[in-house]
């Protein structure tokens, strides 16, 4: 009978056990530029850092900014959202890049209305290794040495860029992964020393942007499509540049380049 008591007392502390570490994990948490990493993230008794609340953040779910401040580099493993809110949300990763993504083949990440600045010294705003959509609007990322936004997975992703200002560094963006597609809307690529859109495999719609002040405003590698429609693409060396890659492009300005493609046949259109 005693051997019976204890197993039911072990066997009912257990499930307490579990049933707390799954409350533990929220779909809504919080972090305040006078928060704690050791709170729970909820709204009363937020964390400081984005790190620092992911971690009681269920898949799925949304991390907001309750006032201004730098929420710090987070690495993302799981679909989620983070949101900065009405309010000034920064990351500044000096040295570092601001945000990986690696939310496996079937993750689904948001970025939203945050700014991201490496100081000169980050490496990339935004480094995506897996992940099947990711949509990045309303944010800011400057002053990395290499990529604004890195794609760079093994299995097809689809990336969206809407209302999002890049400037200063390699590339605006680059895209590596196998398959895909990047999909740009109403943004604004500026100063970069190689492309505002490197795309180096799979596919690339832009539209309504701005892509300025570049060594080249968009490359694209043998093979690979790009689409371009209702852009300024103005004041770089070149404006388009590839050799045997794909391009349709419709009422697009094209101002103050110093080559319009590398040569006659640079960009194919069709």
């Amino acid at each position: 009978m005693k051997k019976y008591v204890l197993f039911k007392t072990f066997f009912c502390l257990a499930i307490l056990f579990v049933s707390r570490s799954a409350a533990a994990q929220t779909t809504r948490t919080w972090v305040s530029g006078v928060g704690d990493d050791v709170n729970p993230a909820s709204r009363t008794a937020p964390c400081k850092t984005f790190a620092g609340a992911i971690s009681k953040t269920a898949a799925g779910g949304e991390i907001n900014a309750i006032d201004p401040g730098g929420f710090g580099a987070v690495t993302i493993t799981k679909s989620i959202t983070i949101d900065g809110g009405g309010t000034f949300a920064s990351i500044l990763s000096a040295g570092t890049n601001g945000v990986i993504i690696n939310a496996g083949t079937d993750g689904v990440v948001t970025l939203r209305r945050l700014n991201i600045n490496g100081a000169g010294t980050g490496v990339n705003g935004v480094r995506i290794l897996a992940a099947k959509k990711v949509v990045i609007e309303d944010c800011v990322l400057s002053n990395f040495t290499q990529m604004g936004v890195e794609i760079n997975t093994t299995s097809p992703c689809t990336v969206m860029l809407n209302n999002v200002t890049i400037h200063n560094g390699q590339n605006a963006v680059n895209m590596t992964s196998q398959g895909g597609a990047v999909i740009i809307d109403g943004c604004k690529l500026q100063s970069f020393s190689n492309a505002g859109v490197n795309l180096v495999s799979g596919q690339a719609t832009v539209s309504g942007s701005n892509i300025s002040d570049c060594s080249s405003g968009v490359v694209v590698a043998s093979g690979m499509m790009v689409s371009l429609s209702n852009n300024v693409i103005s004041h770089n060396i070149t404006a388009l540049k590839g050799t045997g890659a794909f391009a349709s492009a419709g009422n697009n300005l094209m101002v103050g380049n110093l080559q319009m493609g590398s040569t006659p046949t640079a960009i194919q259109l069709k």
